[in-house]
């Protein structure tokens, strides 16, 4: 059961409360809607003063409230607040059908019946305050038109004072026009017998079925303005403050549920590759990565980089954070790699896939990360140096195929170079010098018959 006072709000919800602007605090908010959120338009967040948003979740739309806020976190807004709208409407529903019940019915239509008496007794003193204002003024007046035109000085402080006069008459009456436009809005007297008559079964067509979620949120803003809603997840506690028609505040504390560790959980061998692939690469094609696996979040869902960045942030993995500065022998991507080889990241790919370059990969599946190094970079020139030919002609003067020779480069056996500027570009390979035949020993000398 929800824990309800009546009474003066703590210093915390009026601070809260003062937040909103005059408009806010007046208007009826909003038109009614055909949601199950009982507090759609009513309600506001207790920490920052601003509107609640409603949302629905879960198979049975679920009704929910939350306030976006102010603050940016890593470039993303971070909710103010964000609960469950069930428990939260239970409880206002609860403290409106208790509201409403005959002897305390009649005794809220007591308790506004002085709030507008006290009220007219403050209006009544700031009336008195513009009459005051207005006759001095006159008097000030008075008094500097009968002056003598040809006593300057005199006139000069006359007329100062009428104008002080004047100042302190405008701003007694903005007072009594600002009291006047907050003045809280009165039941008239069809509405307060209509409400006495509903007093008795009130709670019987609540709960009807005929009774549409439309129908109970007109009955609320009968005799409800707004709730303020603070939330206390250190004590598993909500704290909603009711303010009624005519400034009576009602105080409710709405207990929260302990959370518990959900049954299901994201592979750990998902994780553990997570937590390694977070350290070289961005939330999007970590999800790239992960799909491309096979791999599955812990509901059966495909990745997304929202997914991720979920996951990162439960598991407190740090996120992807690139480096300014790319100094020589370092692993970089293939499209960083090209830049700083000067060459296009086509020619990176096919040189990667025959064997020329070597690669790194984290996983089956992660982008291909080249090291550059002086090594790597002598491997790319200009013009070849002589005695580099083209790849035909080595396969014509060795006697083998294109891949046999790519697997000797690979291995060290053959020297290799990638030209990349002008008509002829391409790999060039160094053959080396032919042995001698075993033929050439029986040939016979030049000059000899």
């Amino acid at each position: 059961m929800p824990d309800t006072s009546i009474g003066i709000p703590s210093r915390r919800t009026r601070s809260a409360w003062r937040k909103t602007s005059v408009l806010d605090r007046t208007r009826a908010g909003g038109a009614v809607r055909e949601g199950a959120a009982l507090l759609q338009g009513l309600a506001a967040c207790g920490h920052c003063g601003r509107r609640l948003a409603v949302h629905y979740s879960g198979r049975f739309s679920a009704p929910g409230y939350h306030c976006a806020g102010k603050n940016i976190v890593n470039g993303r807004g971070e909710y103010c607040l964000n609960i469950g709208g069930v428990q939260i409407d239970a409880a206002v529903a609860e403290a409106f059908l208790a509201a409403l019940a005959p002897a305390g019915l009649e005794a809220s239509l007591q308790a506004i019946e002085q709030f507008d008496a006290d009220h007219e007794t403050a209006l009544a003193q700031f009336r008195r305050d513009v009459e005051r204002a207005r006759y001095n003024a006159q008097r000030a007046e008075r008094r500097y038109r009968a002056v003598d035109p040809e006593n300057r000085l005199v006139a000069r402080g006359l007329e100062a004072e009428w104008e002080s006069a004047l100042l302190e008459l405008k701003t007694a009456e903005s007072e009594l026009s600002d009291r006047e436009h907050a003045r809280p809005r009165s039941l008239t007297h069809e509405e307060r017998d209509a409400i006495l008559a509903l007093g008795k079964d009130l709670k019987r067509i609540w709960f009807a079925p005929t009774t549409s979620d439309r129908d109970r949120k007109e009955l609320l803003r009968t005799l409800l303005d707004d709730v303020t809603l603070r939330v206390e997840r250190d004590k598993y506690n909500a704290h909603l403050t009711l303010r009624w028609r005519g400034g009576l505040f009602s105080e409710v504390n709405v207990p929260l549920p302990h959370s518990h560790p959900s049954p299901i959980r994201t592979a750990d061998d998902t994780i553990d590759l997570l937590r390694r692939l977070a350290a070289h690469y961005p939330d999007t094609k970590i999800a790239g990565i992960l799909n491309r696996q096979g791999r599955t979040t812990a509901t059966g869902l495909s990745f997304t980089a929202n997914r991720v960045s979920s996951l990162r942030t439960h598991w407190e993995i740090p996120c992807f954070e690139p480096k300014q500065q790319v100094q020589d022998g370092e692993c970089m991507t293939i499209e960083k790699a090209a830049r700083a080889l000067g060459i296009a990241p086509s020619t990176l790919h096919r040189c990667l896939n025959d064997g020329f370059i070597a690669g790194e990969q984290i996983t089956p599946g992660a982008p291909w990360r080249i090291r550059i190094n002086d090594e790597l970079r002598s491997r790319f020139v200009e013009s070849a140096s002589e005695g580099y030919v083209k790849m035909f002609k080595a396969m014509n003067l060795l006697g083998v195929w294109r891949q046999t020779i790519l697997q000797r480069v690979k291995r060290g056996e053959l020297k290799a170079v990638h030209v990349y500027r002008g008509r002829a570009k391409g790999i060039r390979i160094q053959v080396p010098a032919a042995a001698p035949d075993l033929f050439d020993s029986l040939k016979k000398p030049e000059g000899v018959v």
